[in-house]
């Protein structure tokens, strides 16, 4: 399998001449869900889901079929009907060709006076897990985790804290947009040094063979 980081929360997965492309937000690049064969959202915040990159990857291809919750199905199937499939913690799905299993419900807190939105995670072929905004352990073997190394809703001991629980054999960061390339080096040894996993970092549009 083909990793392929995209800017802040998007990464594309290829295997067999085939991509599924997940949370290409509006902080990812204009066209990180082109040629998708399938697309999965984790949630609804903009930074993982942009109506209107997915709209342009549904509408190139009839093919291309959508997996996420229902907050984002609500928003996308009447114009896309039998092609948006609402999912949620527990649920197991093919989408081309790639095998997932779904783990999580709700977002990370923010703060205890936001409510707290729905979110889920997706492990694609038992191997590369995208918690999305949360810190869902999935209570199985995860190779490759995608690790929100910065958000407004974490702190650096709890992404430690989050690799040791999940105990991947990798960990490549995500949720990075906000992360200056000053502060970087900062976060690369706390979680190389604590974290009891390989830790990764990938340029947008850097590949990596899983």
């Amino acid at each position: 399998m083909k990793l392929t980081k995209k800017s802040h929360a998007c990464i594309r997965l290829e295997k067999a001449g085939r991509t599924l492309v997940i949370d290409p937000g509006v902080f990812s690049e204009p066209d990180a869900a082109a040629g998708a064969d399938a697309l999965l959202v984790t949630h609804e915040h903009p930074d993982h889901f942009d109506e209107g990159r997915l709209r342009v990857a549904l509408d190139a291809d009839p093919a291309v079929e959508v997996w996420t919750l229902r907050s984002v199905a609500g928003q996308l199937s009447a114009a896309f009907p039998g092609r948006v499939h609402t999912v949620g913690d527990g649920d197991a799905f093919t989408a081309a060709g790639f095998d997932v299993r779904v783990h999580g419900e709700l977002h990370a807190v923010i703060h205890p006076d936001l409510p707290r939105i729905t979110n889920v995670g997706f492990l694609v072929d038992g191997a590369v897990l995208h918690p999305g905004d949360a810190l869902t352990v999935p209570g199985e073997p995860v190779e490759t985790l995608m690790l929100p190394v910065m958000a407004p809703w974490n702190k650096v001991a709890e992404v430690i804290d989050y690799v040791r629980a999940v105990g991947p054999r990798r960990a490549i960061d995500i949720h990075d947009a906000l992360l200056t390339d000053l502060a970087r080096p900062v976060y690369d040894t706390h979680i190389r040094n604590l974290g009891g996993a390989e830790h990764r970092r990938l340029a947008p549009g850097e590949s990596t063979e899983l």
